[in-house]
């Protein structure tokens, strides 16, 4: 491929897997894990929204996670807490705009303010988007999108003549553009109900790299493997 067809994917997602993993393999609680995975996305995602991309969704805790002990589950949303309100200012400095796409309930009311704290504080930035998936699963997001449809078509705001792929978008989570390139890191080979809709022609690579090891060389090696690719959209 040339120079004039690399280009730089719009819509960036990471399934950030294997924090517990990373932790366990050294003789840590799993805890310790989710800090340093923490601290390995503050700086990558400054670096991938540098990098031209335009927006990073990254996974952070899915509907079904409050499964796990009560133990962690209390962690990482006390670390969510931390890094929202404490670690995360270098976006708002960066000039880069922080979202959250999930759903509300059952997050504790402390990670809810954390989290509208930091959307307010960025929402003026334009660099580009950090999209935070949090207690989010895409089953349920198109679920929520297709209760939106209900109610707008039962009050007479929508024509159901005119919804099309574009207009059912709109009742995302967020609006955003279609994934260009989805890594998931730890090995798994699968995609966990991860932005289902926003997938649909997606490059997917599958590393085996544990997320806090999933640095900026490793990084530019997927993107290499991206540029390299010949996107189809099913037209041959």
């Amino acid at each position: 491929m040339n120079d004039t067809e690399r280009q730089v994917p719009k819509h960036v997602a990471i399934i950030m897997d294997g924090n517990g993993r990373w932790a366990t393999k050294r003789g840590y609680k799993r805890n310790i894990g989710h800090l340093e995975g923490s601290k390995t996305l503050e700086k990558l995602g400054i670096y991938i929204l540098n990098q031209g991309v335009k927006v990073l969704s990254v996974f952070a805790f899915s509907t079904e996670n409050f499964r796990r002990s009560r133990e962690e589950v209390d962690y990482l949303m006390n670390l969510f807490v931390e890094m929202f309100t404490k670690k995360f200012k270098q976006f708002k400095k960066e000039n880069i705009k922080v979202i959250f796409s999930g759903r509300k309930s059952p997050l504790r009311q402390d990670v809810l303010d954390a989290m509208a704290k930091m959307e307010e504080e960025t929402k003026d930035n334009d660099k580009g988007i950090l999209n935070i998936c949090l207690n989010y699963g895409g089953q349920e997001e198109l679920i929520d999108a297709s209760r939106r449809i209900a109610l707008d078509y039962k009050e007479g705001k929508l024509n159901l003549d005119g919804l099309n792929k574009e207009s059912f978008a709109k009742y995302l989570y967020h609006d955003l553009p279609p994934i260009d390139l989805m890594i998931r890191t730890s090995g798994e080979l699968r995609i966990s109900n991860f932005m289902l809709y926003q997938l649909a022609y997606s490059e997917m690579v599958f590393t085996d790299v544990y997320f806090p090891d999933f640095k900026e060389k490793e990084f530019d090696k997927v993107l290499e493997e991206y540029y390299n690719r010949n996107r189809r959209f099913g037209g041959n």
